[in-house]
Formats: structure tokens, C-alpha cells, sequence
């Protein structure tokens, strides 16, 4: 499947042609702290089928609980995280679903990391919904 996405502010902009079976959720505590949410969603590319069309992200390498090194990939100037790969020549990236386009399309297969998995995830049918921003409630 060919995809393409970008950073929320447009400077860091990329394609690549992705496996929709290779969609994955991690539940790692590294991976809720980077995105600023309970869990991430990735898709798996190959080298060779990813490539920068703008900008450069800045990188930051970290160390997991599982003593693996990883280059977290973001936007220097509006920090939406674009991809994790292995530290030197990687053969793949993991992209970060959030910033293809065609992320509706691109539902996980697999988690990963479930011992951190936040509990009330299961419960998110049972709370109230709204399609756009609500009200906020009154002080």
C-alpha cells in the first residue's frame, strides 16, 4: 500500500509503501511517555520503500527496557514524532500512523508491550462521546 504523510506543521513530509498486515500497537511505557498517550500505533517499512520528500527530522536515540537502542525521529518544530528505527543503517522504520494520511486505513494487526497496557483502555465504549469539541462546562 503507498502512503504518504507529513508533521502537523508541514516540514517534514514523506511516502513510503507499507505492508497494511504490519500495523502495530505498543503499549511500552517509553512509547506512552514519546507520544503523550496511552499507547502508539506504527506501520512497518522497509528501507528502501521510505523516503524523506521534505525536511529532516531531528533524531534522539534511547535506550528501551529492553536494553534495544532506537532513533525516535521528530519534527524540530512542532515535535509530531514521525518514525523509530535502529541507531546507524537500518533496514526498516517504524512510521508513526498518526502522521500518514491515509491512517484510517491502517488498522493494528498486532500490540506489543501489553504489561504496560493501561487498564481502562477497555472501557472507552462506556464513555460519553461527542463528534467535535464540546461545550466546555460551565466554572
Amino acid at each position: 500500500m503507498k502512503i504518504d504523510g507529513a508533521c502537523h506543521c508541514g516540514a517534514i513530509a514523506f511516502e513510503a509503501e507499507v505492508d497494511p498486515a504490519r500495523v502495530s500497537i505498543c503499549h511500552c511505557s517509553d512509547c506512552q511517555a514519546l507520544s503523550g498517550s496511552a499507547f502508539r500505533t506504527s506501520v512497518h517499512a522497509a528501507k528502501a520503500d521510505f523516503r524523506l520528500l521534505k525536511g529532516r527530522p531531528k533524531e534522539y536515540v534511547k535506550t528501551g527496557e529492553s536494553g534495544a537502542r532506537r532513533v525516535q525521529a521528530f519534527c524540530a518544530d512542532c515535535g509530531s514524532p514521525i518514525y523509530s528505527a535502529a541507531p546507524g543503517d537500518t533496514p526498516f522504520y517504524f512510521i508513526r500512523a498518526g502522521t500518514v494520511r491515509q491512517r484510517a486505513q491502517l488498522a493494528p494487526k498486532v500490540q506489543i508491550w501489553c504489561q504496560s497496557r493501561l487498564g481502562w483502555l477497555s472501557g472507552l465504549d462506556g464513555i460519553p462521546r461527542f463528534e467535535r469539541q464540546p461545550p466546555l462546562p460551565p466554572k
